[in-house]
């Protein structure tokens, strides 16, 4: 749109007091001859100039325009003397100036911008209500001088001074804030320009045919040349809309002048209506437009976001699977070097009890050897316990189908007394060694929780095992028929949390369902695709 530093630059040339009022002052000459009774330009360059630029300048615009209407009377012989010309041009500029200081004191934003239809319908109500009190006190002032003048032509005297003076406003301050406040950057002004040689000029040339040859007809022409304007209003803003309508309103009128149609109230009414109409619907452009830049920034923004937090997901899940493969080692390891020791230990001391067997019965001591040969094959059973819940040898050696369908799993299951049904399809070696060893954990403490605390009869594991995309699914389904779980559940590294846990390190869905009796868990696995040659037993 345009650069903040942009917005500075008029205001460096404008910082002198005789500066402004020169230019102030030569404007109003160039656009006085313009004036007409139903469009004022001169009022809207007052009205922009108090809107716009420091009060501490106000002095030299007021000066200026008091000078310029000054020389006019003289040339024009004073009619009504120095007192009538106080009387008839002091008081429009101070009741002007009073109405701007009010409102810049309670809005000290306004006329800053006009990027929303907000700022701008706030500007054209002080519009008209300072053009209000500026007509009517003209009127008022011109029934003392003229205590004889018709009421019918007093207020139609107060429409033409109401309707020309917000005509100004409307045409001229929106430029005035486009150079002065907010001035566009190149890109649209060659935007701009382009436009005004490609749809403006054929517009205008087409609508000087049309007046031509319907020249009964002059407010038809003048409905026509809303046209170009809406075009504008939609392509650059309240900008294009101001620059369009103040162009189509010059031409419209040198046209009425070259081709003698009169002046009405209606056509510069329509203008009017017109106008309001395009630069609030520029102004809701420009709203929609910065809306839509700013939603665009804010997708962006939180696409970087979401990269970011998938990356740090990714890292995370690394992590932790790493850790879990850590763990993993670490439970493989010691389960061997148990099985090493203290199985090897077990094995020496069962064969020197047999060893001694002899000597124990020739000394009357039978039952100790028979008591150390029991607790020997208690260490020996509670060995196997531990090491299956370090490292489930079935798995290494038969394969995930056969440890969930046959091993110690169901072994569990039916010494509690609970029914075991099992449905598995796929293939394993699909899947990854980690994910494989999931899966059998999952089952394992699922049917752990299921004899220790469900006190369920039957127990259900489901596994399917699937391609899709170019990777490896794997849905396990677990579910028993006890008394559910508890109201609060234990968090921490064990249970359902530690399952969780697990399955989140792989990057899986884990989802505990609701049921009316029992639990029901849900895990999906995603896995990369092995090789069958290299994989492990199925």
């Amino acid at each position: 749109m345009y650069h903040p530093r942009m917005r500075l630059k008029p205001f460096r040339l404008l910082r002198s007091g005789p500066l402004v009022g020169a230019l102030y002052l030569l404007t109003w000459l160039l656009l006085w001859p313009t004036a007409q009774p139903y469009w004022m330009l001169p009022y809207g360059v007052r009205f922009g100039a108090l809107l716009l630029l420091p009060m501490r300048q106000w002095g030299w615009i007021l000066g200026a325009e008091l000078l310029a209407s000054a020389g006019m009377s003289l040339h024009e012989g004073l009619p009504m003397g120095w007192s009538g010309y106080l009387l008839g041009e002091l008081p429009e500029p101070l009741v002007t100036a009073a109405g701007l200081w009010l409102l810049r004191r309670f809005n000290p934003h306004a006329g800053s911008s006009l990027h929303n239809p907000q700022e701008t319908t706030r500007l054209l109500l002080a519009a008209i209500l300072v053009v209000l009190c500026t007509s009517t006190v003209g009127v008022g002032l011109l029934t003392m001088v003229h205590t004889l003048a018709a009421e019918d032509a007093l207020i139609h005297l107060l429409g033409n001074e109401l309707l020309g003076g917000y005509l100004g406003v409307l045409l001229v301050v929106p430029v005035m804030i486009l150079l002065l406040r907010a001035p566009p950057s190149r890109q649209a002004v060659a935007g701009l320009l382009l436009d005004g040689l490609q749809v403006m000029l054929p517009a205008m040339a087409v609508l000087w045919l049309l007046s031509e040859k319907a020249a009964s007809e002059p407010q038809f022409a003048r409905a026509l040349s809303l046209a170009p304007v809406l075009f504008f209003a939609f392509r650059h803003g309240w900008r294009g809309a101001s620059l369009a309508m103040i162009v189509s309103s010059l031409g419209m009128t040198a046209l009425d002048r070259q081709l003698g149609h009169p002046s009405s109230a209606a056509g510069y009414l329509f203008l009017a209506v017109a106008g309001t109409g395009t630069l609030m619907l520029g102004s809701a452009t420009d709203a929609l437009r910065r809306s839509k830049l700013r939603v665009a920034e804010q997708n962006t923004h939180l696409a970087a976001v979401n990269r970011r937090l998938d990356l740090l997901a990714r890292q995370l899940r690394a992590a932790a699977r790493g850790n879990l493969q850590v763990d993993e080692n670490q439970r493989r390891h010691l389960a061997a070097e148990l099985h090493d020791e203290l199985g090897q230990n077990i094995t020496a001391i069962q064969t020197h009890v047999k060893l001694a067997q002899a000597r124990l019965q020739q000394a009357g001591l039978e039952d100790i050897g028979t008591s150390i040969n029991g607790i020997l094959a208690h260490m020996r059973r509670a060995l196997h316990r531990v090491l299956d819940d370090l490292r489930p040898a079935v798995l290494d050696e038969f394969g995930l189908l056969r440890a969930l369908d046959e091993g110690p799993i169901r072994d569990l299951l039916n010494t509690a007394g609970i029914s075991y049904r099992t449905e598995l399809r796929g293939d394993p070696r699909m899947l990854d060694d980690d994910t494989r060893t999931t899966i059998y954990r999952l089952a394992q403490e699922s049917a752990t929780n299921a004899v220790k605390h469900a006190r369920a009869g039957e127990f259900r594991l489901r596994l399917r095992i699937g391609e899709r995309r170019g990777a490896a699914l794997a849905l396990l389904d677990l579910r028993d028929d006890g008394i559910g779980l508890p109201e609060r559940l234990p968090r921490g590294g064990h249970g359902l949390q530690g399952m969780r846990d697990r399955v989140t390190s792989l990057g899986g869905v884990f989802r505990l369902r609701p049921e009316t009796q029992g639990v029901h868990l849900r895990v999906l696995l995603r896995s990369s695709i092995e090789s069958p040659v290299t994989s492990r037993n199925i």
